[in-house]
């Protein structure tokens, strides 16, 4: 073997051949095929520290660490059962976890559960890492790969587990047939003390993968299946794994017919430790069990309240989710992980660093994945309850479709901003700042606040943040001689938190972009005054009698959610039945992207009113992609068709559009055009983490666009009942009555024919279809943000950036 590179580090051994091959005669071609493949590989040599021997490295950077030790059967069940940390869920469902135990092991474990009466089983494996087992001492033992720096931990989600692992085994047969019949492993990687071992390997059945070890046990109990279900260490499952879940428990005719003379499988799953993802996998399959036998403390988390209140037996729901987990939370209770998560991040005081990281952006993060995973799993129990008496119609995902309302609950989890107590901003937890909103209209020193407009001939504003002081010359403006308004509903768009202090707008910064704030040289300067925007407009009301105020947030670049539409109609309609010439009046904090929305919607709104206009002859655009500045995008036109009077129905939205945006030329800033211009910039962006943003943007006025034509679609179908209907409720109903859609494509995409295609999820998220081919492109779908960490219509995420 000649060395090839340093001493220090890795390096590449190539291997010489032996010149006396050329003797070998018995199964000579065998011979020369093992020679041909070891000298075409490049293998890589290291070592875990320099007091350690130099070995070959798996996969040409990885150590072989043993997987199971000692400490980790904190009930002390390897002797006993053939697995750490075994047991069975309370309440008498047959639902076991455990560990990871070796092949023998994994043998005592069968014939326990056999002694016990069990005649069927589904056995899942629910680990996502490689894992492979080395013979020792009349046993095959798990170790997996691992990294250098960061021994304790196992590879995370990549390659399929299954490949990799073979690929693993081949090598680990190879580097022993470099070394005399021998590999070297690490069982003790706290202490390092005579590391590593080495393992005696003369042929492949040496060594055996996840597969093998699970499936040849079970050969001969028919009646007993084993799976692998990858599930992620933290966070809650995606939803294709939910989906792969009902699909082997649908092979299981005993799971649904519920005949009392044959009782259900018995469900087993084992990760590495028998606690974080073994437990959420018990908690899945006690819900099950439970709807199959047919089957509460109140909440305190907001969105488990929101999704109590908005789901028929809501209550009964996740009680049974609580029921489940309390059953299997000997080892660990993942809603008791929530708040002590959420207890931990309260209690620090000066944000630190660990390993370069925030403490407090780490706590966040554990508590709302541990969050996302408990309302993942009542969304499933919910998901149970309709499906299971249908024999599982629709898998999860497609179910999941057909309630966006559950997409939308869930991009709202982290409201810490919203929610946040008085002290935590008094203590410094959150720095307020200035915001800077640009004056691109020119209107501050005529009007005294920035971009504020007017749509032609309708009482309809916008403008940015108002202070007390230019709210006052606003108020003065619309009352004059010349405007006559008696009556003024003023509605503030913003989310976020905003306060007046020394007559100057300030707002509160996300806590994923504290980089952003300005570092204070200085000590804090005290106010003399500090007003809520409730407080700004209330002390109007005396000069403005007819001043109405409402704070209606709708959420940044996405569509507002539907039930802000219902708000925004009902305000119009409250005011228009007390003052047909009542005048509507909007802000959000720069005047652009909210506000313009807001105005779209009022005047599409007034029109119904009042009469719609006379829509002029369609004008012959002679511009690049002039069917996208028109919005006749694919996924857009699908809508239309769709609708009643679909075609006319979008040219009044896009009238409305040109109305509004007419005012306000210099932002550059159209709602329709900034779709493709939006996409355009994604595409020539410079770093990968831009493009991928400028994408979800562009996604994200897509959205916002197609939610105006089916506002508009709802304002005219509901017009004869006077919109008693809300538009809400109008969509879900709707949803329900639309026909059974096709076998859907993986994805779809908006741009057909403009370059690079982006997959979307928005109609599927409106009506439970999907369109078009399936493009490959650079946003695809199993690269976009987590479907659960976008909106309904797959397109708003949790916390977006601000205007």
């Amino acid at each position: 073997l000649t060395p090839v590179g340093s001493q220090d580090g890795p390096h590449v051994l190539h291997h010489t051949p032996s010149s006396s091959r050329g003797f070998c005669r018995y199964n000579c071609r065998e011979e020369f095929q093992i020679h041909d493949d070891l000298l075409k590989a490049n293998y890589t040599v290291g070592r875990i520290s320099e007091a350690t021997l130099e070995h070959y490295l798996v996969q040409g950077k990885y150590f072989m660490v043993r997987d199971v030790y000692g400490k980790l059967d904190v009930l002390n069940t390897t002797g006993s059962c053939g697995a750490p940390n075994f047991r069975q869920a309370k309440g008498g469902h047959a639902v076991f976890g455990m560990g990871q135990p070796s092949l023998n092991g994994f043998k005592l474990v069968l014939q326990k559960l056999q002694r016990e009466g069990h005649k069927e089983c589904v056995f899942f494996c629910v680990r996502e890492e490689p894992v492979v087992f080395l013979r020792l001492e009349g046993d095959f033992v798990s170790y997996t790969p691992r990294g250098k720096e960061n021994l304790h931990e196992n590879l995370q989600r990549g390659l399929r587990a299954e490949s990799l692992e073979v690929a693993i085994r081949k090598e680990i047969h190879d580097f022993a047939q470099l070394s005399e019949s021998v590999y070297y492993v690490y069982n003790d990687i706290e202490r390092l003390r005579d590391e590593p071992h080495t393992v005696r390997v003369q042929c492949e059945e040496d060594i055996q993968v996840t597969e093998e070890v699970y499936r040849r046990p079970v050969f001969l109990l028919p009646s007993y299946r084993y799976h692998r279900l990858p599930l992620p260490t933290e966070g809650a499952p995606l939803e294709e794994q939910f989906d792969a879940f009902i699909h082997f428990l649908r092979e299981s005719p005993s799971l649904l017919l519920r005949d009392p003379g044959r009782p259900p499988p018995a469900l087993l799953f084992g990760c590495q430790t028998g606690v974080g993802r073994t437990n959420l996998a018990m908690a899945m399959g006690t819900l099950l069990l439970h709807h199959h036998r047919g089957a509460a403390q109140k909440d305190k988390l907001r969105v488990i309240q929101t999704f109590i209140e908005m789901v028929p037996k809501g209550q009964q729901i996740v009680e049974e989710v609580d029921g489940a987990i309390a059953s299997c939370s000997e080892m660990h209770n993942m809603k008791e992980a929530i708040y002590e998560y959420k207890k931990k991040l309260e209690g620090i005081g000066e944000d630190y660093q660990i390993q370069g990281s925030s403490t407090k952006e780490y706590f966040l993060q554990r508590t709302l994945q541990s969050l996302e995973r408990y309302f993942y799993l009542i969304t499933f129990n919910y998901y149970l309850h309709e499906q299971y008496p249908l024999g599982f119609a629709l898998s999860f995902s497609r179910w999941m479709c057909r309630h966006p309302e559950l997409y939308r609950l869930q991009a709202e989890m982290n409201s810490s901003e919203l929610t946040i107590t008085g002290d935590l901003i008094t203590k410094g937890m959150r720095v307020a700042d200035e915001r800077f909103c640009p004056d691109v209209l020119s209107t501050a020193k005529e009007m005294s606040v920035a971009n504020f407009r007017r749509v032609p001939k309708m009482p309809v504003y916008g403008m940015a943040q108002p202070s007390s002081k230019t709210l006052g010359s606003v108020l003065r403006y619309l009352t004059d001689s010349k405007r006559k308004h008696a009556r003024i509903v003023w509605i503030s768009l913003r989310e976020e938190v905003v306060l007046e202090g020394n007559e100057q707008i300030f707002t509160l910064r996300e806590p994923g972009h504290l980089e952003e704030l300005i570092p204070a040289e200085k000590q804090m300067k005290m106010f003399k005054s500090c007003l809520t925007t409730q407080e700004i407009f209330s002390q109007q009301k005396n000069a403005c009698q007819g001043l109405t105020y409402h704070r209606i947030p709708i959420p940044d670049f996405c569509a507002p959610k539907e039930k802000d539409f219902d708000r925004l109609l009902e305000a119009m309609k409250s005011a228009l039945a007390e003052d047909s010439r009542a005048a509507f009046v909007f802000n959000c904090s720069s005047g652009r992207g909210r506000t313009t929305t807001a105005m779209v919607i009022a005047v599409l709104t007034l029109w119904h009113f009042n009469g719609i206009p006379e829509m002029s002859e369609e004008e012959i655009v002679s511009v690049p992609d002039a069917k996208y500045t028109k919005g006749e995008f694919e996924v857009v036109m699908k809508v239309v068709q769709l609708l009643p009077d679909g075609h006319r129905i979008k040219k009044e939205v896009d009238m409305a559009l040109d109305t509004v945006s007419e005012t306000m030329t210099p932002m550059h800033y159209h709602l329709r055009e900034i779709i493709i211009c939006t996409y355009r910039q994604g595409r020539s962006a410079k770093d990968e983490k831009e493009t991928r943003m400028l994408q979800l943007r562009s996604l994200q006025y897509l959205e916002r666009y197609i939610y105006l034509i089916l506002f508009n679609a709802y304002l005219h179908l509901e017009k004869k009942d006077s919109w008693q209907r809300p538009f809400s409720l109008w969509m879900r109903e709707v949803r329900l009555c639309l026909p059974e859609p096709p076998a859907r494509p993986r994805s779809t995409s908006y741009l057909q024919g403009a370059g690079d295609h982006i997959p979307i999820l928005i109609f599927d998220r409106i009506f439970g279809w999907w369109l078009g081919p399936s493009p490959c492109g650079p946003f695809p779908l199993g690269e976009l943000p987590s479907h659960r960490a976008v909106s309904p219509l797959g397109m708003g995420v949790a916390s977006p950036p601000r205007e």
